[in-house]
């Protein structure tokens, strides 16, 4: 935190993009590394690190990436950045000379690097800490020049790694890269790269304050033109990309949308897209959810009962649960060149930045 949100070094009403935040991280960088806090590996090294989270375990290889692919797309993306965070993520970077957070990206079905990784993860990890909201991070340094051959070989030998969560710092990289005209460290970006049939995607719902001049009882009506609306006793978390949860006046609903109305596409069949084209759009009038103050998102990581509260509480009119994002949905639209709608996925668990570091030198 002392590198990555520097801020809470300094005065409160300092404002974040503040040139003394980022001078603020590279001497904090500095002093823990003249500290031993962070130590340098005497060689490039890969790292496996482990994620465990509730009984969720996943485990990826820590490495540096490279960005000439990242600019071919064998390396691929399906977010869109925001010019204000991209910024961010490129003057600290250039602050502090090192990337020190990572990007999480998922690798496709390679049972051979699987196997590699679990092998090399047997022993005593060399960092294993539990964070305060009870996620666990191991780390185990990879040093014998021949496993670092063959993994290089095998993730050599995949057709594409893809982008789960960091597309601000892996495009913040480029950009310094571009800048400074470099090659060597520059080259590459800081990731860790996990199989993909291990990776979470949570729900990532939506709430709204008012239903656009209808009432509840309109509301539904409009709705049952292009849903099945059965009401539900209990919260309602969807089972399929075609169903939804709606919390509204009190009362839980299942919406099922019509067959027929579910494109065919990667982008168009997302559970996402389908209720923006459905229900955000047409019905509450919510053309951009980047910019709409009338629309809001809620982590899965928070509950079903967030989603009632903000709606209990009179801050929202209604609120929509729906069915989490899959990995190869996610690969589907990258693998098109397309690009998800805002807010489609939520990661769990996810990476500390400082557990690996790449210095630019």
């Amino acid at each position: 935190m002392h590198i990555s949100k520097p801020e809470i070094d300094l005065d409160p009403n300092t404002d974040p993009y503040d040139k003394a935040v980022y001078a603020k991280a590279a001497e904090n960088l500095k002093n823990m590394m003249s500290a031993g806090v962070l130590t340098r590996d005497r060689k490039p090294c890969y790292y496996v690190y482990r994620l465990t989270w509730h009984n969720h375990v996943q485990t990826g290889l820590a490495a540096v990436a490279s960005l000439e692919d990242y600019a071919t797309n064998r390396i691929r993306k399906h977010e869109h950045t925001t010019p204000t965070k991209e910024d961010d993520r490129v003057r600290q970077i250039e602050a502090i000379n090192a990337q020190t957070g990572p990007v999480m990206s998922g690798y496709p079905n390679a049972p051979m690097i699987d196997a590699m990784l679990a092998q090399a993860a047997t022993g005593k990890a060399d960092v294993d800490v539990t964070a305060d909201d009870g996620v666990r991070h191991q780390l185990w340094t990879i040093t014998d020049d021949a496993t670092i051959e063959k993994l290089t070989r095998a993730f050599d030998a995949l057709p594409a790694v893809y982008i789960a969560d960091g597309h601000h710092r892996s495009a913040a990289a480029a950009r310094v890269a571009a800048a400074r005209k470099g090659d060597g460290s520059l080259a590459y970006f800081l990731s860790v790269i996990f199989p993909e049939h291990e990776m979470t995607i949570l729900d990532y719902n939506r709430v709204v304050k008012d239903l656009n001049g209808r009432s509840p009882e309109q509301f539904i009506a409009e709705l049952r033109k292009s849903f099945a609306v059965t009401q539900s006793n209990q919260p309602v978390r969807p089972a399929s990309s075609h169903d939804y949860g709606m919390y509204l006046s009190g009362h839980w609903y299942r919406l099922s949308i019509r067959p027929e109305l579910v494109a065919a596409d990667p982008i168009g069949r997302l559970p996402i897209t389908i209720l923006t084209r459905n229900i955000i759009e047409p019905l509450l009038g919510i053309s951009d959810p980047r910019t709409d103050k009338r629309i809001d998102f809620i982590g899965g990581a928070r509950g079903l009962e967030e989603l009632e509260r903000r709606v209990k509480s009179g801050e929202m009119a209604v609120a929509f649960s729906l069915y989490p994002t899959q990995m190869r949905d996610l690969m589907a639209v990258a693998d098109a060149g397309g690009i998800m709608p805002p807010k489609s996925t939520w990661f769990e668990p996810k990476l500390a930045d400082g557990m690996v570091s790449h210095i630019l030198d």
